[in-house]
């Protein structure tokens, strides 16, 4: 029996970049499937996802990243699927670069394969201060977890049943679902791996990240609840379930 692979793509005002994922995935993973979040776009993206005939759910309301991509890892949980792939759309993730995750999430049992543009030498073009950010984040999880992630901060991932479970719990599935979900479910006794991966630079738009008041409020917020789980590790360690 063939796994179930759901590809759950965040959609915010993406009408100019939402078309090359789709195409991508649908060219390169055709036997996976795709679900858009439209996450209250103010622009036509609704309009471009009805136009590509692809499987769509239309927030009500912004509930930002973190919101858009659990809706989605609850559908997959609704739906049965084996695993889940998080593909960002606005074009940096390549739908080739996920068949790597998915070959190492079946060969090495992890529950979270992790695609990291630092494991190796790539191309791509990570602006200073996101660098340094990312630097200090994978030190703090080396810290934490004593296992070394060299891209805590990669939204390109894939989870298995049991992670998609976890995450679909209320409360389990944090604001900012970067480095400080990572420690935390590494101290949780879940198997993270990473596989080096290429990226693109976003095709158009403006990053989430964009500015000076998001980045900080992304940084402090991550900081914090990593300081947190810091701490809740010193006393307990968790099993996975």
């Amino acid at each position: 029996m063939e796994d179930k692979i759901l590809f759950v793509v965040p959609a915010y005002n993406e009408e100019k970049n939402i078309r090359i994922p789709v195409s991508d995935i649908r060219n390169t993973f055709p036997e996976a499937d795709i679900l858009v979040v439209n996450d209250c776009s103010k622009d036509n993206t609704v309009q471009v996802l009805t136009e590509l005939k692809v499987d769509y759910l239309d927030l009500p309301v912004n509930l930002g990243y973190s919101g858009a991509i659990q809706t989605g890892i609850k559908y997959a949980r609704r739906n049965d699927y084996d695993y889940v792939v998080q593909f960002d759309g606005d074009g940096q993730h390549i739908a080739a670069e996920a068949r790597k995750l998915y070959d190492k999430i079946k060969s090495s049992g992890a529950n979270i394969v992790i695609g990291s543009r630092f494991l190796e030498k790539t191309n791509y073009k990570h602006p200073f201060f996101r660098r340094m950010g990312t630097v200090f984040f994978a030190a703090m999880i080396r810290v934490i977890t004593k296992t070394a992630i060299t891209d805590p901060t990669s939204g390109f991932q894939i989870l298995d049943r049991k992670t998609i479970n976890n995450y679909s719990q209320p409360g389990q599935y944090p604001e900012f679902p970067d480095a400080n979900l990572i420690a935390r479910m590494i101290l949780d006794g879940y198997k993270v791996q990473e596989v080096s991966c290429s990226m693109r630079l976003r095709a158009d738009g403006v990053s989430m990240h964009a500015g000076v008041m998001k980045p900080l409020k992304y940084a402090i917020g991550n900081f914090y609840s990593m300081v947190i789980i810091a701490i809740g590790g010193v006393f307990t360690r968790k099993k996975m379930p």
